[in-house]
């Protein structure tokens, strides 16, 4: 799966095909940080926030860069 890519062009909730996307900081200066350890110094880790106009689902997806840092991160065990 190209992780740039939507996973699926219809919503896994309601099979609707109102597919809309943002990319957000995971982490803000007054709230908790999402992805913590995998971003920069004052440059957050981001989110790929993708939204159904239908029925309102909403799924967060980090962002390759993210990922790429996950492995090394203090702030993450795997499972």
């Amino acid at each position: 799966m190209n992780p740039s890519s939507v996973p699926s062009p219809e919503c896994p909730e309601c099979g609707g095909s109102q597919l809309h996307q943002a990319r957000v900081p995971a982490a803000g200066i007054h709230g908790p940080s999402f992805l913590p350890g995998l971003g920069g110094f004052l440059d957050f880790a981001k989110f790929r926030v993708v939204l159904c106009a239908d029925c309102g689902l909403t799924r967060f997806y980090a962002e390759p860069a993210a990922r790429a840092k996950v492995a090394g991160s203090r702030h993450w065990s795997r499972l």
